[in-house]
């Protein structure tokens, strides 16, 4: 099915029983995003708010929550998708069998943008910002936020739908110093397209024009967070999934999605920043307030009856968890046909992506002598932290796997085989002064810290311990300690204070520990942290707060340690500091109260009754 709008999709969805209308007036202010999180949280439907108080339009959420739902949308055109980017990586299978990908290379002309269609819903009306739903997600959050935003822009030197950008970069609509109206923040991150245009827009002295597009066709929404080679257009993708091509106009000469429901046009000033955030984030903590581009409007349009969409991010699994888990499923092996001698990659979604890479690679260097520690494997990670967003890791565990039967998607088996064959004196490889997440408020400064590498190849040395040690347990200096897996043990010893009274702590630890190497064979790795019953709860706790509570060069410790010509290893157990510092951002958690006012919708009665358990 080709969708032409959102409410198109919305209606399938519902017929399908995907979807839930609620009818009840709901408030923008937290109460929209805390019945879309109780909802996703058990599974739940897409939602389609009908009534929003302070706006004329209707709004949706969840629309994208689970796997199932979205190969439902894209149920017509997955297959076609995933046999190109196949084709792409092998164009010989299309040269031995061509009637057989006859279909596809069909289906391929819808790639092509559609230029001026004569039907053009969205410039039905001019709008203000003040009439869109104006949605706070979290109680710190600066502001409402359009949080499924379509940013468009076109490169200064070679303008054209073909060579542009199309990126999901959130938008603040008001709060701060925004002039309502009038102004609205664009935050963009590192390794963004839209980075590369503001660049040239800069240098040549001349305003950045954006489009942003809200809603329209599902497949524009996710041909916007689609990690595509430079050369390949969002729109020409967006055409291809939603088998439909992508249809536009210029209007004041702004690039227009004349499929879209919202619209709106401005121009990014050279030098022109305001404070955008707080933000609640997808790594479960809030980025903060920091000065981001200013967008000026220029004009805002909507289409008839238009639905706004939304998506309310968190600490992981959100709807987001959805969006990688369908390109996952478009992709397969892409990023392997990209990295010679890389077989899988997988960022953590439990650890908020970038934070933690997990990777299987080769060892094919030296054939004629069987390899016994990492060789090829650390090339292999050069080239995972030089590529696009994969360079964003700050984590990243890698080894090799020649029986084939271990997966980085099941992560405690992979880790568990990692952890049995590293050798912490020498697979320890650190990346210092260099870049990380703009979320990650680990690091040293905004988009600044660390990276490692954990590299294991070879036999196994060890038996992973699957009790807290004696030795660990009786400490006077650790105040808990609780197994979280094979070899993994948390443990607490107070809150942070200082680097130099940890440093302190640390070397009274050392000390305490220095007689007991034999007993810590099997525990590669400690974890300090603030709630060790809450970080051994399960893997999932344990990969949030480790990966993302941590920065490497800082936090990373070893009974044992030393450093040998300016490499770094440990005889004992690895310590990752994982508590939360004064520098951390807060976590993101519900209003309380706003928890209880959503109670009448699930009970008897209300629009999502039987939808979560009372």
């Amino acid at each position: 099915m080709a969708y032409q709008s959102m409410e198109e999709a919305l209606l399938d969805l519902e017929r399908n029983n995907h979807l839930v209308r609620i009818r009840e007036e709901v408030d923008p202010y937290l109460e929209m995003a805390t019945l879309h999180h109780r909802v996703y949280e058990a599974g739940g439907p897409a939602l389609l708010f009908e009534r929003v108080k302070g706006s004329n339009f209707r709004a949706a959420s969840n629309i994208f929550g689970t796997l199932e739902r979205s190969k439902f949308i894209f149920r017509n055109s997955l297959e076609t998708v995933k046999l190109l980017i196949k084709l792409k990586q092998n164009p010989m299978a299309a040269l031995k069998s061509p009637f057989q990908h006859a279909g596809a290379a069909i289906r391929a002309t819808m790639a092509l943008p559609l230029k001026n269609p004569v039907i053009q819903p969205v410039l039905a009306s001019e709008i203000r910002i003040s009439d869109l739903p104006l949605i706070q997600h979290w109680p710190m959050d600066g502001g409402p936020f359009v949080t499924l935003p379509l940013v468009y822009s076109e490169d200064p030197d070679y303008p054209g739908i073909m060579r542009s950008n199309l990126g999901m970069y959130r938008i603040q609509l008001a709060g701060n110093e925004y002039a309502l109206n009038e102004e609205i923040g664009l935050h963009y991150q590192l390794h963004r397209g839209i980075g590369v245009h503001q660049t040239k827009a800069n240098r040549l002295g001349i305003p950045l024009k954006v489009s942003v597009f809200v809603g329209g066709p599902p497949a524009h929404t996710v041909a916007a967070v689609m990690p595509l080679p430079e050369n390949l257009s969002e729109m020409s993708f967006a055409g291809v999934l939603g088998n439909r091509r992508f249809r536009y106009v210029y209007r004041d000469g702004y690039a227009v999605s004349t499929d879209a429901d919202f619209v709106i046009t401005g121009e990014v000033l050279p030098g022109e920043n305001k404070p955008e955030g707080p933000f609640g984030d997808h790594l479960g903590y809030y980025s903060l307030q920091h000065p981001f581009p200013l967008m000026r409007v220029h004009k805002v349009y909507a289409r008839k009856n238009a639905i706004w969409p939304f998506t309310v991010v968190g600490r992981p699994p959100q709807e987001d968890t959805s969006f990688g888990e369908l390109i996952h499923e478009m992709t397969g092996a892409a990023i392997q046909h990209e990295i010679p001698g890389l077989r899988e990659v997988h960022a953590v979604d439990a650890a908020g992506v970038h934070p933690l890479l997990l990777a299987i690679g080769s060892e094919r260097y030296t054939p004629y002598t069987p390899t016994q520690q990492p060789a090829e494997l650390l090339t292999i990670s050069n080239h995972i932290l030089g590529t696009g967003q994969l360079s964003l890791a700050k984590y990243l565990f890698i080894t090799t796997d020649d029986q084939y039967q271990l997966s980085t998607h099941r992560e405690e088996a992979f880790l568990i085989h990692l952890l049995e064959r590293i050798d912490l004196k020498r697979d320890v490889h650190f990346h210092t002064q260099t870049t990380i997440d703009t979320l990650d408020y680990s690091g040293s400064g905004l988009n600044t810290g660390s990276k490692v590498v954990f590299a294991a190849h070879g036999p196994k040395l060890r038996e992973l311990i699957t009790d807290v040690p004696t030795c660990i347990k009786d400490n006077s200096r650790i105040r808990a300690s609780k197994l979280v897996m094979p070899g993994v043990i948390a443990f607490e010893m107070g809150n942070y204070q200082s680097e130099a009274d940890t440093a302190l702590a640390i070397d009274e630890l050392n000390a305490s520990l220095a007689n007991h190497l034999t007993d810590l064979q099997g525990v590669p790795f400690l974890i300090l942290c603030d709630d060790a019953a809450f970080t051994a709860e399960g893997l999932r706790n344990f990969l949030w707060v480790s990966f993302t509570r941590s920065n490497p060069s800082h936090d990373i410790y070893g009974i044992a340690s030393f450093v040998d010509h300016k490499h770094w290893g440990c005889k004992g157990p690895l310590i990752i500091d994982a508590r939360i510092k004064p520098h951390h951002a807060p976590v993101v958690a519900l209003d309380p109260d706003m928890v209880k006012k959503t109670d009448r919708f699930f009970a008897k009665g209300g629009s999502l009754h039987g939808i979560v358990k009372e």
